[in-house]
């Protein structure tokens, strides 16, 4: 198990790092795409290409961030009135039923969707759209890490009282 929580750890930071540096690319792209489109009046499409499919990645991947950090949006409203045995089963079914739809809808779904878009290209940077939508299961794979994770966790926790649970 610690060597999970170590893993987990890593992954956190690298992911944080990489979402920061997706953020501050956001940034300075979107810097020189409002220079050039309202000062030289020449609007530069392959940076709006690049803010939107950076936003894209960035909005994936602090999802699984945030599933990694167990801090996920949810209703609470049942599973926080509930304690003991009853509370565990919830929550760590709440994790497999996570992982069940990363792993078939994220990673299934996404490297089907890979394979049938890798012939085509994007419309100004010319590259395969097939690359753009390999985030999807990368995410997959990441919150079924994270989901598998945070249910091992949530087998050896105490629900002896009401509230949200942590990791």
């Amino acid at each position: 198990m610690e060597a999970l929580h170590k893993i987990r750890e890593v992954l956190m930071k690298i992911l944080g790092l990489f979402i920061i540096f997706l953020f501050a690319m956001m940034t300075v792209i979107g810097t020189y795409q409002i220079v050039t489109r309202y000062f030289f009046n020449r609007p530069s499409t392959v940076s709006e290409e690049l803010l939107t499919y950076s936003f894209t990645w960035m909005a994936l991947l602090a999802s699984a961030y945030v599933f990694g950090k167990r801090d996920h949006m949810r209703m609470g409203f049942l599973a926080d009135k509930i304690t003991g045995t009853p509370r565990k089963v919830l929550e760590t079914a709440i994790d497999f039923l996570t992982f069940a739809f990363a792993a078939v809808v994220m990673v299934y779904g996404g490297i089907s969707i890979t394979k049938l878009t890798m012939i085509q290209t994007t419309a100004s940077l010319q590259v395969p759209m097939g690359y753009i939508y390999m985030i999807v299961p990368v995410t997959g794979i990441l919150i079924m890490f994270f989901s598998f994770t945070n249910a091992m966790d949530m087998l050896h926790g105490d629900f002896s009282e009401k509230g949200e649970a942590r990791v």
